[in-house]
């Protein structure tokens, strides 16, 4: 068997060091320089070895600080489809993947900041307004248990608060969820809604509030949501980091996700 590339060769002594714990996550790697001088080779081996522990999740290199073990977050499980007549947001069903089957946790959620202003094109196109008409937007930062989960903003038209469904405006939550508030008070009821899901690197405050590298990925999910005239209600955009969060999206009447017995081999046939 022909013997590996040096470069590699360093990448898997590095992963071992990582996997046995003598690197733990959030431990800085040598230097560039060092590693050099450990491994006698040169710059360009060096950083091919970076960038395949990178490629693997092993790593992440920051900017002006070094190269660091990344941290292992057990992935966490939402589930994006449900009654389109109770969800106000996008949490669905959130579990760890290793507890798929035991444990629901509910994120921790900050008070909602609001703001009235002019939305962006793409906001406005998805809420049918006018670019220059105003509306109304709740912010909230998630988390589940110490980590954050994912940022959330939601939009609503202006005209919602002069139908009288203040409590868009207050900062505070609303404990029975934007949908069934607006259902209850305005008599307008979500009948269904699209998610438009794409990826991308993280701006500087994601970068900053979820800890990623500046090469990172996250997921950012426009929900769309449309009352029993076809006309779009709210827009909720998410941002979730791509290294803790995991999706699924039920069609039909199936059971609950059961991991352990999906990965077994098929048994023979009697």
């Amino acid at each position: 068997m022909a013997q590996q590339p040096m470069y590699q060769q360093i990448a898997e002594k590095l992963r071992a060091q990582i996997e046995s714990g003598e690197l733990a996550p959030g431990d800085q790697l040598p230097t560039e320089l060092e590693l050099r001088d450990r491994y006698s080779s040169s710059r360009n081996t060096i950083r091919d070895a970076i960038k395949r522990l990178t490629s693997q999740g092993l790593v992440e290199t920051r900017p002006g600080q070094g190269t660091f073990v990344t941290r292992r977050i057990d992935p966490f499980v939402t589930v994006l489809s449900g009654n389109p007549r109770k969800s106000g947001s996008l949490e669905g069903s959130i579990t760890y993947l290793s507890e798929v089957n035991e444990s629901h946790r509910k994120p921790r959620v900050t008070t909602p900041k609001v703001e009235v202003q002019t939305p962006s094109v793409e906001i406005s196109r998805r809420l049918r307004v006018a670019p220059s008409t105003h509306v109304v937007s709740r912010h909230e930062s998630r988390y589940i248990d110490g980590i954050p989960w994912s940022l959330q903003t939601s939009f609503y038209p202006m005209d919602f608060i002069t139908k009288g469904a203040t409590r868009l405006l207050m900062a505070e939550d609303i404990p029975e969820g934007a949908v069934q508030y607006l259902s209850e008070t305005i008599g307008i009821q979500q009948i269904g809604y699209r998610d438009w899901i794409t990826a991308r690197v993280p701006d500087t405050n994601e970068q900053s509030f979820f800890g990623l590298a500046h090469d990172a990925t996250v997921f950012e999910i426009f929900r769309t949501g449309f009352d029993q005239t076809g006309t779009p209600l709210r827009v909720t955009v998410t941002v979730w980091p791509a290294d803790r969060n995991q999706f699924i999206v039920n069609f039909g009447d199936v059971p609950v996700p059961r991991y352990e017995d999906e990965q077994e081999e098929p048994s023979e046939p009697a």
